[in-house]
C-alpha cells in the first residue's frame, strides 16, 4: 500500500488528476455509507487521480448539509421509481427510521447514487471547464508580455556602413 501512496499521480495537480478527484470526491459525498473519506481515497488511489482533493470534497457531507442532501436524494429516488410515502409526518428517530426502512431504502440509494453521479459528472465539466479558462488567460498574459517587452534591433535588411576609403579585395581597407 506504501508503493502505492507514493505515486506522483496522487500528489500532482494537472487537468486529468482534477476531474476524477472532482468526480470521486462528489460521488462519494452522496454515498449513504461511513467512511466516505477512506472510500474516497481508495477510489482515487485506484484511478489514481489527486487524493487530497477527492478526499476533502467529501466533507461536502457534514453535519449541516446531510440532512438536506439525503432528503433531496430520497425524494429524487421516490420520484424515479414512482414510491412516495403515504404518510406526511416524517420522524428523525432511530425507531421511525427501522421501522420504514424496507419501504425508504430503495428510493433512497437510488437518489444517492443519481445525485452522486451528476455533482461528480458536473464537478469533472466545471473542475476541466475552469482549468481550460485558466491555461487560456495564462497563454494570453504570456502573449502580452511577450508583446510588451522591446524586440531588439535586427542588422537584417539593414543598408551595409562602407568606410569611405572603400573595401579591398582582401577584407582591408
Amino acid at each position: 500500500m506504501r508503493h502505492l501512496l507514493l505515486e506522483p499521480e496522487l500528489w500532482h495537480l494537472h487537468r486529468r488528476s482534477l476531474g476524477g478527484a472532482f468526480f470521486i470526491g462528489l460521488f462519494c459525498a452522496f454515498m449513504p455509507v461511513p467512511f466516505q473519506m477512506l472510500l474516497a481515497a481508495l477510489l482515487a488511489i485506484f484511478a489514481r487521480c489527486n487524493l487530497p482533493i477527492a478526499v476533502a470534497l467529501v466533507w461536502i457531507t457534514n453535519p449541516l448539509t446531510i440532512g438536506p442532501m439525503f432528503f433531496f436524494a430520497y425524494k429524487l429516488g421516490a420520484w424515479l421509481v414512482d414510491a412516495e410515502l403515504t404518510e406526511s409526518r416524517w420522524e428523525w428517530s432511530w425507531q421511525w427510521l427501522g421501522t420504514r426502512f424496507a419501504a425508504i431504502w430503495w428510493p433512497f440509494l437510488l437518489g444517492c447514487l443519481v445525485c452522486g453521479w451528476v455533482a461528480g459528472l458536473t464537478g469533472t465539466v466545471v473542475s476541466r471547464l475552469l482549468w481550460r479558462l485558466h491555461v487560456i488567460r495564462r497563454w494570453q498574459m504570456r502573449r502580452e508580455k511577450r508583446r510588451a517587452r522591446p524586440r531588439p534591433r535586427s542588422t537584417r535588411g539593414a543598408a551595409l556602413v562602407v568606410p569611405a576609403g572603400g573595401i579591398e579585395q582582401d577584407g582591408t581597407r
